[in-house]
Formats: structure tokens, C-alpha cells, sequence
């Protein structure tokens, strides 16, 4: 049915039908009434309590863009926030519109236990009702660290509000001895360092007032940076968002741009689905390729299109990423950093060189297609970062989908942050029960375990831990690592940090809390992974599997298992296949991402 937009409204009118006409669109204060029982008197209240804040109603008679304000003393990648909301609030007003901020939940890695993948549905949740439930038009999403770029573009999808995505950005480097430092791969590149006794306690603390020198998130290839780029990709942030660092000026431009955006957008009507289509988040698992990112991105990904009813294929995934070379050099894969890619012109100077695997025509927040873009953006020149199609930093894929009896439901490994002896290897299984076993455990001197072992982690997964922490960055044994061992496969039912490196299988599925095969693996067993294959294999026969799933028993509920968000997540909470959102909020399933060709 046609519908009217409603501007310029005198302050006493309210909106609803007219004799003979379809009824009026509602906006701005109009919007999401209270329900009193009677519509007038409903706004002329929000009106009265509003104009407390001293608006006038010149100004209430807007397009209201709402403005999500996530910082936090806890959020240090947050730290911009408040700028950052100043300039939004800039950008909605020169074009013509209202801002005005609300808080929701903000998470950071470092802050949140057990883990902020816990909480980012919690986040996602405050995200889509604040949005619905206040009488916005459209809404400028600021996030930046891991978890918060999903879960507010979760709520966005489910919301289906007019939206753009604008991050924090990333920190600028640091320096040690003249050694360029960034977080968070060098924080575990030198933490390894100080385990293995190869630095001091004292320098080690040196070490620690470096890694982090500003506001903003991680500056190597983690999960924010990845999220960041893949939300640009996708089309939900503006051309050029996603590296700009977060103490530069242009910065502050991005954001001053976005609220202007933010107010076309209201009057545009240009929702989130419009946007996130499959041919969009296609782009985005391109890109996630490209870019050598965080295996976290997949699990965000896949909550992100369930939100619209797309399911992520992994096996047409795993394909994709066979065609995708690794092409940007930063760390953990290459060697360089955020602020070296915004120097080499950011995301469009990646997408120069796999145009041709992209689709141009999906729609972005701009209005216009990927491809009208790509062909406005700053011509190229010469710089050392972004790689040609045909010289990767790594050929056949960043990241390998890999199955078989040990998991049937898929598991993936970042073989492009692996050493490559490690690829196709066969070992004793060395089994920590639990994150508690583990760290009871792995540095005791008698642990019987060598350099050719795989060590096993269990109960670490969506429901195990519960949140499927970054475990999967198992620790080398101290006396291994003593002894100048690098590197070992682990293999566990957990997440890692997209800053991290190592021969390690994540998000093993389903998860050994709730029977999967990983729950049967014992101490001594052999377990053999062949990468190029994609292959995960327990070498133990069918009939003794079977022996030990009869004697399995489930782990037993934990004191706050039963009350609250806990119980709420314990019965909701999906396997990472399905993208570990909350079964009760995805979308029924009409489509699948990548599409098969």
C-alpha cells in the first residue's frame, strides 16, 4: 500500500488516518508511540518530557537519526566515542535533521566474563529493541571492538531501520627498541617470548605500556579490523570507513559524513535489507578472504545473514576461499598494520584486484552500487601493502573448512597464519577436559607430552564454556616452549582471536558439551589432520566410539546455569555453523551464501 511521508507536521497534529486517504507514514516523534490509549495525548506528553532536554518544535519536526553510544571506561577501543558523536551529531544537522544519542551495551575482549561472544547476542538484543522501541528514522551504529560491529548490525537486520555502520577505527602503532608493536599479535608474540624465558619480567612490563598507544581497536588483522572491512564490503558503512585510524582528523570526517548520510537515508527509506543481500554478504566473505582475516568473522557473518534468512554454506565457503588469495600483508598473516593499508588507499584498493570475483551492482548506504564506488574512489598508486591478484601473500584460501569423524558438522583452521610442516600431520592426542584442566595442567613439568602431540581442549564451545571463549589459542606447554617450540596443532571446540597465529582447528562441531565427538578423544589417541585434504580424522574404530558414547554423560549444570541470561542462553544458544545467535531470533532460512556455481 502507498504511504505519505509526514514532514514539517505542526507541533499539535497528530498522525494517523484521513477520510479517504491511506494512512500517513509515522516519523520522528510521531513514531512508536507509548500506548496510553489515546494517540494524541501520547505524544503530547513525549513532547512535554522531551522539550525538558530543550528542544524546540521546530527542531522535533525533524527526521530523527538516533546515534548509539557504546563507549565505556571498561572499552579502550572505545575511547573516541564521545568525538566520534559529536561529529555525527554535526553531519545529521548541516543536513537538516535531529541527532539524538542512546546508550546500549558496549563490550570489550579484555572486559567481559567469561567472554564478550556471551554477550554479544545480549548486545544485539538491546540493540534491535532500543531502536524499535524509540522514535528514531535512522540510526548511526558506532562500534569498534570484536563483538560490537555484529551484534549492533544484527539488531540493525532485525530492526529493518535505516542504518549505517561507523567505527571507531584502528590504534596507531607502538615502538620497542625501534620494533614497531601492535595488539594484539604482538602481545602474544612477546608473551611467548616471556614464557619461554627469552625476555625478563621487567621488560616484559616495558612491553606492556606499548602495545595499545591510542584509543581504537587492535591494528593488525584481528577481528575488529576484519568486521570493519567486511561491513564496509558488505555496503553498510561509507566508502573509506573501515581503516582510517582513530586519532586522525579524517576520522572525525567519516563521521560527520555518516550523519549527514544517516538523514538521507530516513527519508530514503533505505533499510538494512535493501543492503544485506546475498550478493552483499558474498562481497563480504570475498573480502574476508582477501584480507587474511579473523575466523571469528565467519561465525559473525553467518549470525548476521540468519538474522535475514541466508544460510552460510561452508562447504560452497570453503570453495570460495580455494579462488581468494591472501593479498594484504598485515599481521598475523603478513607483516604490516591498519595504518599501513589506510596509507595505501583502505578497501578499494583490495577490491581493485579481485573486482572480478566481486558483485558491483549490490546496493551500498550511499544509494549507489559497489561498483559505482569503486570507480569514484581515489585512482590507484604504487604501495607495498595490498599485493597483486597473481603475487598473494598466500595462495588457496586463508581459511579451510575441514571435516570428518572428529567433526562431522565442520571445523576450520587459518592455514595462512600456520606453519606449513603442520599442514598434514599425525599425532598423539594430549586431552585437557576443561579450561580449569588446562590451566591446572599445562605447564606442569610432568605433563607427558611432546613437540609431535596434538593438544585437545574440550568443553570450551558455545554452551561448554559457556560463550566459546578465544581458548583455541592453546598455550605451548611451558617446557616445550622452553625448549624453542613454536608451534603444534590444538585442536578444541573454542574460538581464537583474530590476532593470533598457529596450527590451531577452531569451532570443532558440534561441540563436545553436547555429545559431539570431540567429548569422546582420549589422552593417546591418534588423531591425523590433512589440511590440503580438508580432512579431521579420529583414528579410533566405529565400535570403540561407540563403547565411549555409551558411557559419556553430559556435563553437569553450573551454579547460574539456571537463572537470568545465562538460562536464557543455555537454551537458545546455536552451534558456530549456525553462527552461535539465538535460535528463537534468526529468520527462517530461503537462501544460502555463498551460492553454488
Amino acid at each position: 500500500m502507498a504511504t505519505k511521508k509526514t514532514e514539517g507536521k505542526t507541533a499539535g497534529k497528530t498522525a494517523g488516518k484521513t477520510a479517504g486517504k491511506s494512512p500517513v507514514r509515522k516519523t520522528g516523534m510521531r513514531k512508536g508511540l507509548t500506548a496510553y490509549g489515546d494517540e494524541g495525548f501520547s505524544l503530547f506528553l513525549r513532547k512535554a518530557f522531551i522539550k525538558a532536554m530543550g528542544y524546540t518544535d521546530d527542531a522535533l519536526d525533524r527526521p530523527i537519526v538516533g546515534i548509539t553510544n557504546t563507549f565505556s571506561g571498561f572499552n579502550a577501543c572505545h575511547r573516541n566515542v564521545p568525538e566520534l558523536i559529536e561529529a555525527v551529531k554535526r553531519g545529521v544537522m548541516l543536513a537538516g535533521g535531529l541527532p539524538v544519542e542512546f546508550p546500549v551495551i558496549t563490550l570489550h575482549e579484555s572486559f567481559a566474563h567469561p567472554t564478550s561472544m556471551y554477550l554479544r547476542n545480549l548486545m544485539a538484543v538491546d540493540t534491535e529493541e532500543m531502536m524499535r522501541g524509540q522514535p528514531v528514522d535512522s540510526v548511526v551504529l558506532i562500534g569498534g571492538c570484536d563483538k560490537t560491529v555484529p551484534a549492533l548490525l544484527m539488531g540493525a537486520a532485525s530492526a529493518n531501520i535505516p542504518s549505517i555502520m561507523l567505527v571507531t577505527g584502528p590504534m596507531i602503532t607502538g615502538d620497542h627498541k625501534g620494533e614497531r608493536l601492535g595488539a594484539c599479535t604482538d602481545c602474544r608474540r612477546f608473551w611467548g617470548k616471556y614464557r619461554a624465558t627469552e625476555i625478563s619480567e621487567q621488560e616484559i612490563g616495558e612491553i606492556n605500556n606499548k602495545l595499545a598507544p591510542s584509543a581504537g581497536t587492535c591494528m593488525v588483522m584481528g577481528t575488529a579490523s576484519t568486521m570493519a572491512l567486511c561491513s564496509e564490503a558488505l555496503g553498510m558503512m561509507l566508502p573509506g570507513g573501515s581503516c582510517v585510524p582513530a586519532v586522525m582528523a579524517d576520522r572525525l570526517r567519516q563521521a560527520e559524513a555518516s550523519g549527514a548520510r544517516a538523514v538521507a537515508m530516513a527519508k530514503e527509506r533505505l533499510t538494512p535489507d535493501k543492503i544485506m543481500t546475498v550478493e552483499a554478504f558474498e562481497n563480504a566473505l570475498r573480502v574476508l578472504f582477501a584480507v587474511g582475516g579473523s575466523t571469528n568473522a565467519i561465525v559473525h557473518l553467518t549470525a548476521m545473514a540468519g538474522r535475514l534468512g541466508i544460510k552460510l554454506d561452508l562447504d560452497a565457503f570453503d570453495k570460495m576461499g580455494r579462488e581468494t588469495p591472501v593479498l594484504v600483508d598485515l599481521k598475523p598473516t603478513g607483516q604490516g598494520y591498519m595504518e599501513d593499508l589506510y596509507k595505501a588507499g583502505g578497501l578499494a584498493t583490495i577490491l581493485r584486484e579481485i573486482r572480478h570475483q566481486m558483485n558491483l551492482k549490490a546496493l551500498t548506504v550511499t544509494g549507489r552500487t559497489l561498483g559505482e564506488e569503486l570507480a569514484a574512489a581515489t585512482p590507484a598508486w604504487d604501495q607495498q601493502v595490498v599485493r597483486k591478484f597473481k603475487n598473494p601473500v598466500f595462495a588457496g584460501g586463508s581459511i579451510a573448512v575441514l571435516r570428518g569423524n572428529l567433526a562431522p558438522g565442520g571445523a576450520i583452521i587459518k592455514q595462512a597464519a600456520m606453519d606449513p610442516k603442520l599442514t598434514q600431520h599425525e599425532g598423539r592426542a594430549v586431552v585437557f577436559e576443561s579450561l580449569p584442566d588446562m590451566a591446572a595442567r599445562v605447564d606442569d613439568p610432568n605433563l607427558d607430552v611432546k613437540a609431535d602431540d596434538i593438544l585437545v581442549l574440550k568443553n570450551a564451545g558455545p554452551i561448554g564454556a559457556p560463550g566459546m571463549p578465544e581458548a583455541g589459542y592453546l598455550p605451548i606447554p611451558k617446557k616445550l616452549a622452553a625448549k624453542g617450540v613454536k608451534d603444534m596443532i590444538r585442536i578444541s571446540d573454542a574460538r581464537m582471536s583474530g590476532t593470533a597465529f598457529g596450527a590451531i582447528v577452531l569451532h570443532v562441531t558440534p561441540e563436545s558439551a553436547v555429545g559431539g565427538n570431540l567429548a569422546l578423544v582420549r589422552s593417546g589417541d591418534r588423531i591425523r589432520l590433512d589440511v590440503p585434504a580438508r580432512k579431521l580424522e579420529l583414528l579410533v574404530s566405529d565400535a570403540e566410539l561407540g563403547r565411549r558414547r555409551k558411557a559419556w554423560q553430559a556435563p553437569k549444570p553450573r551454579p547460574g546455569d539456571e537463572r537470568g541470561y545465562r538460562k536464557l542462553f543455555m537454551e537458545q544458544i546455536t552451534q558456530a555453523d549456525e553462527g552461535c545467535d539465538f535460535a528463537f531470533l534468526k529468520t527462517k532460512i530461503t537462501t544460502q551464501v555463498p551460492r553454488k556455481r
